[in-house]
């Protein structure tokens, strides 16, 4: 399908009703609800370890260095779908399922983006475990109890990241602003800066920050081509399998991760390297998709 003619089906819903000012409310109350599910989380998590130790769990949950955590930080993404639904249902009068695109063509490129992300990365992994420089992270046993559930909190995490940038925000920018990169480029950047963590990452935070951001371009181009979230929620989730379930650098995200590589992202000489070729992977496999697109 030409370029246009995806887009515009993908953003027509967000055009009945494309005010700012709806759109600032949206933001609002996407917000207000997040913060009231977090407070939630914390009520569970405290009544779970008593109040005396609950600082210390939410501790542990921002930088996720348990299996537990790292459920509970990705349960906590179920706040940003419930704002965006709430979002588009009460101020922009559109269904749930404009967010999304067409049902069987976000299902069919969910699985070809993530099978793509997945073999474009394949020697990259084969490569780094080979090398032998990595060290063992959580015991096999451990990770075989929590590998599913953290699949299925990995879909809800991107998933909730899409939908609030790739869906709503690119939708309604889109319908709102004539020029494309409007609806491409502020999202993204908004996506980058989410990702901010300088407690964790130190001086390596702004270029986690950028590479973040470029992939929130990328994510946005196919989105926009493909009429749906599916090539990016399918990329995402490969991208984040690896960051999470098989690779860390042990800052932050650690507690579940079968290997630590070798390098800190607090210091970035150490994991430019490392950076390029993960950033050289994402434009590879985003052409791959790109091709794709222009032969269905």
């Amino acid at each position: 399908m030409p370029f246009s003619q995806a887009q515009d089906r993908f953003i027509a819903p967000a055009r009945l009703r494309p005010q700012l000012w709806r759109l600032g409310l949206g933001v609002g109350l996407i917000l207000l609800i997040y913060l009231a599910w977090m407070a939630v989380i914390g009520l569970a998590v405290a009544f779970a370890v008593g109040l005396d130790g609950a600082d210390r769990a939410m501790g542990q949950v921002g930088i996720g260095s348990s299996p537990l955590s790292i459920l509970v930080l990705l349960a906590t993404f179920g706040g940003l779908v419930l704002g965006t639904f709430a979002a588009v249902r009460w101020v922009h009068k559109r269904a749930v399922a404009s967010l999304f695109g067409p049902r069987d063509v976000l299902l069919r490129d969910f699985g070809v983006a993530f099978g793509v992300f997945m073999a474009v990365s394949l020697p990259g992994i084969v490569w780094v475990v080979a090398s032998g420089n990595l060290t063992p992270g959580v015991p096999l046993s451990t990770w075989a109890i929590f590998v599913v559930p953290v699949l299925l909190g990995l879909i809800l995490q991107t998933g909730a990241e899409e939908i609030v940038f790739r869906g709503y925000l690119q939708q309604q920018l889109a319908a709102r602003f004539v020029a494309r990169w409007v609806s491409f480029v502020i999202p993204s950047i908004l996506f980058g800066l989410l990702h901010y963590a300088p407690a964790e990452m130190g001086q390596g935070a702004w270029l986690l920050v950028g590479l973040t951001g470029f992939f929130g371009l990328l994510m946005a181009d196919l989105t926009a081509r493909s009429g749906s979230l599916g090539l990016a929620w399918g990329m995402h989730f490969g991208n984040n399998i690896l960051a999470i379930l098989v690779f860390t650098t042990g800052e932050a995200l650690d507690g579940v991760a079968l290997f630590r590589l070798p390098y800190s992202l607090s210091d970035p000489s150490s994991v430019l390297g490392l950076l390029v070729a993960d950033l050289l992977a994402l434009v590879l496999v985003w052409a791959v998709l790109r091709r794709w697109l222009r032969g269905r």
